[in-house]
């Protein structure tokens, strides 16, 4: 049967074109439909003809409007996929090469790390250290595309260069990565990294972020005298990717460190029974140094009480922002910058609603009031001393702790 088109005309049809251009995905397929069912006597190929639609398409659109279920379309698995997706290998072992040398924003203004490995020296390392070919692996420009996907910056801000560098600065970095590896590979050994954040001040002051409400948060432009604080450590399993933050309302010292190590174990020793080694990432800050008696004697007690091996593994001085956890530190600072923390419960409760890498960290409280410079005695600390087995190239940078029953 014929059908003739005798109520449009040429500027109705341009019309009708132009108002479905507009429209995408089941939309332009409903309008389709219904011009289709009111001037072709829902014929999709004279659709087709008329108005240059596709006729898969038309015919679709009926469908969906006689059986009212509309079709989703899937837009983002169209097309040619990432090489790091389309090769999970891959990008497995460029983060393995560019992870230990990477650190964060020192202001912890972004979430970005920056390395210091160029994508040249990522694809040889790719070839003599992971085994890949040559002609397996994509150009530099590829492998630069995907570090800066992956947030691995391969260009450096001045304000994230080390203002200072010590002899043994290659040296440590090389004992701590291969530290690393090694516990990574043992299946009763367990790695950890620790730190503590600045200070944060409880009050209305603005902390240069932004926000989506509907209307803006209005905070003080001036300092108000004395602020309450709370001093966040973090403890980042390197095994699981779960980040635990521990807010404590006193001072930040040797005793709240390992308290907050202490607290750490005891929440998680149920799915840890089989670990045997601890090794612990951690910068040589005045609190946590392997020289500071009052640290080292905590330690050791820990170790003892928990059977376990402790292995401190330090990052170099004026090099602290490698150290795993301090990445977590960008993400938090982002993720509550466009609020006024002027309370312990407004804190703490923002900390809970940020993720790391998909998973909300596990959040606790320490309200135990600490005192500042308790040190031991050169005698008793002698004792504790012998106990400690140090490398003897970088004695103060790598140390470990045999447990005793």
């Amino acid at each position: 049967m014929s059908i003739q088109i005798t109520s449009l005309s040429n500027k109705h049809i341009a019309t009708i074109k132009y108002a479905a251009r507009k429209l995408t995905g089941s939309k332009r397929r409903e309008f389709q439909a219904q011009v289709t069912v009111d001037y072709m006597n829902s014929n999709g190929r004279l659709a087709e003809k008329t108005f240059g639609w596709c006729r898969h398409a038309v015919t679709l659109g009926l469908h969906e409007k006689r059986r009212g279920i509309v079709c989703i379309s899937n837009f983002k698995a169209r097309g040619n996929k990432k090489t790091e997706e389309k090769n999970k290998s891959l990008e497995i072992d460029i983060c393995c090469l560019a992870e230990p040398e990477s650190q964060t924003d020192p202001k912890f203004q972004t979430a970005f790390k920056y390395t210091r490995l160029t994508a040249k020296a990522v694809r040889l390392a790719l070839i003599t250290e992971k085994g890949w070919s040559h002609g397996s692996l994509p150009c530099e420009k590829t492998i630069g595309n995907i570090l800066n996907r992956l947030g691995y910056r391969l260009r450096r801000v001045q304000k994230a260069k080390p203002l200072k560098k010590i002899p043994q600065t290659d040296d440590i970095f090389e004992k701590t990565k291969r530290a690393n590896e090694v516990s990574d590979l043992r299946t009763d050994s367990l790695r950890i990294s620790i730190d503590s954040k600045a200070k944060v001040d409880l009050c209305d002051s603005s902390r240069g972020g932004t926000s989506r409400c509907k209307k803006a948060v209005k905070a003080n432009d001036h300092d108000m005298g004395l602020k309450d604080k709370v001093t966040p450590f973090g403890i980042l399993n390197m095994t699981t990717g779960l980040l635990t933050i521990i807010f404590g309302v006193s001072f930040e010292t040797s005793d709240f460190i390992v308290d907050c190590l202490e607290q750490w174990w005891l929440d998680n020793k149920e799915n840890n029974l089989h670990i045997r080694q601890l090794v612990i990432n951690l910068d040589n800050g005045p609190h946590s140094a392997s020289n500071r008696t009052q640290f080292m004697m905590r330690i050791v007690e820990f170790a003892d009480r928990h059977n376990l091996e402790v292995v401190l593994a330090y990052y170099p001085p004026y090099y602290s922002k490698y150290n795993p956890i301090e990445r977590c530190w960008g993400v938090l600072e982002n993720h509550w910058s466009g609020t006024l923390l002027n309370t312990i419960e407004v804190t703490v409760e923002w900390a809970k609603t940020m993720t790391w890498k998909g998973v909300k960290p596990v959040v606790k409280l320490v309200e135990t009031v600490y005192k500042k410079g308790v040190r031991i005695t050169k005698k008793v600390f002698k004792t504790i001393a012998d106990r400690i087995n140090r490398d003897e190239a970088l004695p103060k940078y790598y140390v470990t702790i045999q447990p005793q029953s």
